[in-house]
């Protein structure tokens, strides 16, 4: 008797001591900004003030985020975000083989259609959506592969921007919403045309110098920076002013607004935005530019704006994720000066000369593109007209090899063999599906990006500046913390699922996140 009543004492003082569960999310939002490195948020964060500021100061920060695949361009790091999984499941690979597609034309503008036809498998959304049917998404960005890659195949309301005008594709809808109609007829350019882009705070809060005559290459190298007038001439250039990011979060928060996204009884929804403007900025005037230390002071305080009222309009706790596609290389001219080996390595001439040889044997073009150190080609064209493969990419390789700025170049063989050492051959693997069409793969000399040197930054290898991202979560009721150890960002997808006790649906690459999971 006596054990059966210390025994009930005890159960009954863990119950009285067990935390009540925490209630349901109404949102999850996935941020993610585009060309985002890590090292922002230490240089600067002294300076912030808005959402940067409230993520790092009440969320569990991963500041050795990986994109871990090669080809870290915006498609393939925009698919693994909430799929969990690498480019070598989805089916994303490179930009240009990612959403572009004519068969769906664009809704609300003339342009080039886009769809998610190429995504292979599932994501958060479609894991969300088993558990709930009721699940509704909202995706939003400025760029079509940044609206449509983190939802996949499903989903109705993605919009991106063209020419600062919201649209969507015929895979979606034939037509635009209400919401988004009365949200374009504001015409929220012929606000901006004429505005003058100055630093947002004193010259003097600013380390970088202004005095770099190769930034934007050689045009608009320094403060301050009109924006054109009127409104028809300041749509071809938008995107590369800050202003972009915050149209983008207005977009998101009218549709918010509008479609009731967030405020479901009892049910969870999903809310993707991506903010383009990092990527442009970092490519016109690099990382190191005081142009891109002014937008991220910029995006901090339009992002605390956003995060503010997403948890006004939500109707419930609200789980809030951030990341970045991919980072971005020192721009070549700048690594130099400071005495730095840096460069750009063109392969164009190459392979153009490997392609018209072809051609010339053949007469078939074997549709020879080279993307980020990656060689596409029809190679069971080529085997059907008899070429040696396995010779034809030795040769390929033994060329590429001796091209300034390479460090390595695989065949299909040599990947294959490459220990798990390789860190550069690993990166591949996870990138390369095994029916990708493919001669050789390249990595460049640390330092060393793709293309040519004339005052630009760029991004695409396997590099450190390239693959590293943050990796930011906040929880309703979490507490603070820096996690100094690697993650990945297909672990956001992962983690989310686990945290909102959904089940994917697939095998996932990434997994669970154990402190973000002790805040559950």
């Amino acid at each position: 008797m006596i054990t059966l009543l210390l025994g009930a004492l005890t159960a009954l003082t863990a119950l009285q001591a067990a935390p009540p569960p925490r209630p349901k999310p109404a949102l999850v939002v996935s941020l993610v900004v585009d060309q985002m490195r890590p090292d922002y948020l230490d240089r600067w964060r002294s300076q912030f003030t808005g959402g940067f500021k409230q993520l790092l100061d009440q969320g569990i920060y991963f500041p050795g985020g990986l994109q871990d695949h090669a080809v870290t361009e915006t498609a393939p790091g925009h698919a693994s975000v909430l799929s969990g999984r690498f480019p070598r499941s989805t089916g994303i690979q490179s930009n240009d083989r990612g959403v572009p597609d004519p068969a769906y034309a664009m809704v609300g503008a003339s342009g080039a259609g886009a769809s998610p036809a190429r995504f292979l498998g599932t994501t958060l959304y479609d894991w969300m959506r088993a558990a709930d049917s009721g699940t509704r998404v909202l995706s939003v960005s400025r760029k079509d592969r940044g609206a449509i890659l983190p939802i996949g195949r499903g989903g109705r309301d993605i919009y991106w921007l063209q020419r600062g005008t919201a649209v969507t594709s015929r895979w979606y809808a034939d037509s635009l919403p209400a919401w988004v109609q009365d949200w374009n007829a504001r015409k929220p350019l012929d606000q901006l045309a004429g505005t003058i882009w100055t630093t947002l705070l004193p010259e003097s809060a600013y380390a970088e110098s202004d005095a770099y005559d190769f930034e934007k290459s050689g045009r608009m190298p320094r403060f301050p920076h009109p924006l054109p007038s009127p409104a028809s001439a300041l749509a071809a250039v938008i995107n590369d002013f800050p202003w972009t990011d915050s149209l983008t979060f207005d977009l998101a928060l009218e549709g918010l607004n509008r479609t009731g996204v967030g405020r479901r009884a009892g049910g969870t929804d999903l809310l993707s935005v991506s903010l383009s403007t990092t990527d442009a900025i970092g490519h016109g005037w690099g990382p190191d530019s005081r142009e891109l230390h002014d937008h991220v002071l910029r995006l901090d305080r339009w992002l605390g704006v956003f995060l503010d009222s997403v948890r006004t309009l939500a109707d419930g706790p609200v789980v809030v994720t951030l990341t970045s596609d991919h980072g971005v290389q020192t721009m070549p001219e700048f690594a130099q000066l400071n005495g730095k080996d840096a460069g750009a390595v063109g392969v164009d001439t190459l392979i153009g000369r490997i392609g018209a040889d072809l051609r010339r044997r053949y007469a078939v073009p074997f549709d020879l593109e080279m993307d980020s150190g990656l060689l596409f080609a029809d190679v069971a064209a080529l085997r059907a007209r008899g070429v040696d493969v396995p010779a034809l990419t030795d040769r390929i390789a033994a060329a590429m090899r001796r091209l300034p700025g390479i460090a390595r170049v695989y065949t299909p063989a040599s990947l294959a063999a490459a220990p798990a050492s390789d860190t550069g051959a690993r990166r591949w693997r996870q990138l390369l599906a095994p029916s990708t069409q493919w001669l050789v793969v390249a990595t460049t000399r640390e330092g060393w990006m793709w293309g040519r040197i004339g005052g630009y930054a760029t991004h695409g290898t396997t590099h450190a500046q390239d693959v590293h991202v943050p990796i930011l979560f906040a929880m309703p009721g979490g507490t603070p913390q820096r996690v100094e150890r690697a993650v990945r960002t297909v672990d956001i997808g992962a983690t989310l699922a686990a945290w909102l006790g959904v089940r994917p649906t697939e095998r996932l690459d990434g997994v669970t996140l154990r402190e973000v999971m002790r805040q559950r």
